[in-house]
């Protein structure tokens, strides 16, 4: 009987494997040694899919953004209700794959997907009547947003711990060991409380602009 070929080498394979080293390990996990070994290659046949270990880490970076919802900018929605929708999306991806989250806040460079989504923001917001000039700073001010929300978890901060909280230093924070076992509520809340005060500021400061 024939021996099971081995998966040929191609970019999605590399990408994928770097993906996953990424997720558990982080960003310094990945070199082309560590990826040749676990992809069960020799490390010079990286180089014919890819010139840089950056090159990879763009390819990784551009998947997470591909998985972000930029239709309700092409499909006429309002752009406060694209905006909410966008940022929900955006976080999404980003909080799946946390540790890609300081290479992506280098900006998309010449990353596809990336500058699709930059695309899309921008002609969505100039398309609802936003000026050049803020259409430019409000996709700026969502990444930042975003992003920053994604890098950790505001609840997971505090220990369950009731000790590390002595009431005479602490005065206001006796309950804050309770806050890892409300990860999801508080995060979530806190962000979603944040991007509808986010689009509702700028419907109150600037929105007579947009209509």
């Amino acid at each position: 009987m024939a021996r099971p070929r081995k998966p040929l080498l191609s970019r999605e394979r590399i990408v994928t494997v770097a993906l996953a080293l990424v997720d558990s390990e982080g960003l310094t996990a990945v070199s082309t040694r560590r990826l040749a070994a676990e992809l069960g290659v020799s490390g010079p046949s990286l180089y014919n899919h890819f010139t840089t270990k950056d090159e990879i880490l763009d390819a990784v970076a551009d998947t997470v953004i591909a998985q972000v919802d930029i239709s309700m900018f092409e499909g006429g929605e309002d752009w406060r209700t694209a905006l909410l929708e966008w940022g929900r999306s955006y976080r999404a991806a980003l909080t799946a794959h946390p540790h890609i989250v300081p290479f992506l806040a280098q900006g998309p460079g010449r990353r596809p997907a990336g500058l699709r989504m930059a695309d899309a923001v921008f002609g969505g917001m100039v398309k609802a009547g936003w000026p050049p000039a803020h259409a430019t700073r409000i996709g700026a001010l969502m990444r930042y947003f975003v992003a920053g929300s994604a890098l950790g978890s505001f609840a997971r901060g505090f220990v369950n711990d009731a000790g590390a909280y002595d009431p005479a230093d602490y005065p206001h924070l006796g309950q804050a060991h309770l806050l890892a076992g409300h990860q999801e509520q508080v995060d979530e809340g806190a962000f979603e409380t944040g991007l509808r005060a986010l689009v509702a500021g700028l419907d109150q400061l600037y929105g007579e602009d947009a209509r």
